[in-house]
């Protein structure tokens, strides 16, 4: 075994984790196992630490080592576990200098055990600038994969930890971005999905502030070749009109957006300092419907945020038909420490994961709905592996035995309540 990344979280990480393998693989790291970990809730570092264990009983052996967010916001967490050998900081785990860095210490025959020694994790708000990360194709070879635009964020909502996990936003140059995505295409990947922490936020940190609709236009004005085009998750209360130009003229960006919501009642909005309303996002989902009137939307909701009454969580249940969401992601709110939301009146744990059980439930029945109504249409389907595709809405769709890669345009027959039949 040379290097294997083990990956938490988000599509970032997921883009992340081939320039980790690259960057380190690169440096002669060898037999080593890195964890590339998530803080966005407590669960998501505790996996993190059971993965870790699991492993290094498994190779007892492999050198382990942690980045990612929690690394950065808990390098103490990960340091004081005798199965890590190094954590590397969230600023520098995609340059090549911190993994030769790591190789030269580790290598050291008296190399110290304690905490402190293991950690080279430095402040991540120091960190101005995002160079672009060229690779010419994924490890995985899967004909979705990522590009990232962007990184980062300046916002401080109430519960999240991740800005001091990846720091303030920053953006990589628009030709970087063009470069990376025709260098995909070419290596023969069929969908490219932008990706970032704040993705409408970009553009504002580079000569003449380009916001994310307009380097949408120039990718797919400067890669032809690029089949299909997907954004990750999205505010949209920061969307500009270039962005809804494509969306309702390019049929080659996928109809298909995440968007960040959290919860649909005002007053929580306001006390998670979200920069939306409930009346915003409802007009916002309806204007892109008169664009493109069968886009699918997911979004994010938080279920048993600090001081949610029955009544307000009630509110995110109805956002679900409101905004007619079909891919619903819930979280049940986890206190992060030192966040402004850590501190404010708790709800019972149990209140927490009866509401995000409820919430799910709503989701399901909002996905069957939506899976109902493609009986009969005719969708163009990127094959994922010899079982599974996905249509341009991001719904899976069971197959049997096609290549992967391939767009095939397929008739829907019916569903088995989690994937199209064909």
């Amino acid at each position: 075994m040379s290097v294997e990344v083990v990956t938490f979280g988000c599509r970032l990480n997921s883009y992340e984790s081939e320039v980790i393998r690259r960057e380190a693989e690169g440096a002669g790291m060898s037999d080593t196992i890195v964890i590339n970990s998530c803080a966005v809730t407590s669960q998501a570092v505790a996996q993190a630490r059971q993965s870790i264990r699991r492993l290094k009983r498994e190779r007892p052996n492999a050198r382990i080592v942690v980045t990612g967010c929690a690394a950065q916001t808990e390098p103490l967490t990960f340091a004081g576990m005798a199965e890590v050998d190094r954590v590397v900081g969230n600023g520098d785990k995609m340059r090549s200098m911190a993994w030769r860095d790591a190789r030269a210490a580790l290598d050291q025959p008296a190399f110290g055990t304690g905490d402190e020694q293991k950690i080279a994790v430095a402040d991540i708000m120091a960190v101005r600038e995002m160079a672009p990360h060229l690779l010419d194709g994924f490890q995985s070879g899967l004909p979705r994969v990522f590009v990232q635009i962007q990184n980062g964020c300046d916002h401080r909502c109430t519960f999240c930890i991740i800005p001091y996990g990846r720091g303030n936003s920053r953006s990589v140059p628009m030709g970087g971005v063009v470069d990376q995505v025709r260098a995909l295409v070419e290596a023969g990947h069929a969908e490219i999905v932008l990706t970032g922490v704040d993705l409408t936020s970009y553009g504002a940190d580079l000569p003449g502030a380009p916001k994310l609709g307009f380097l949408v236009k120039q990718i797919l004005r400067h890669v032809p070749e690029l089949r299909r085009l997907r954004i990750s998750s999205i505010d949209s209360i920061e969307v500009d009109r270039d962005l809804l130009d494509v969306i309702a003229d390019d049929d080659r960006l996928m109809p298909h957006l995440h968007l960040s919501l959290q919860s649909g009642d005002d007053m929580i909005l306001k006390r998670m300092k979200r920069r939306h309303l409930r009346a915003d996002a409802i007009g916002f989902c309806a204007q892109v419907r008169r664009l493109r009137p069968d886009i699918a939307f997911g979004a994010d909701i938080i279920a048993g945020f600090p001081t949610e009454t029955e009544g307000m969580f009630a509110r995110s249940q109805d956002l679900v038909a409101e905004c007619d969401l079909t891919f619903l992601h819930v979280f049940p709110y986890s206190p992060r420490p030192g966040t402004p939301a850590a501190r404010m009146p708790q709800l019972a744990g149990a209140v927490i994961k009866d509401r995000a059980k409820r919430l799910r439930a709503t989701g399901e029945t909002a996905l069957q709905r939506r899976l109902a109504t493609e009986i009969g249409a005719v969708r163009n389907v990127l094959i994922e592996s010899a079982t599974q595709g996905r249509t341009e809405h991001f719904i899976p769709v069971a197959i049997a035995g096609d290549t992967p890669g391939a767009v095939r345009q397929l008739t829907v027959a019916g569903h088995d309540g989690a994937r199209l039949a064909v």
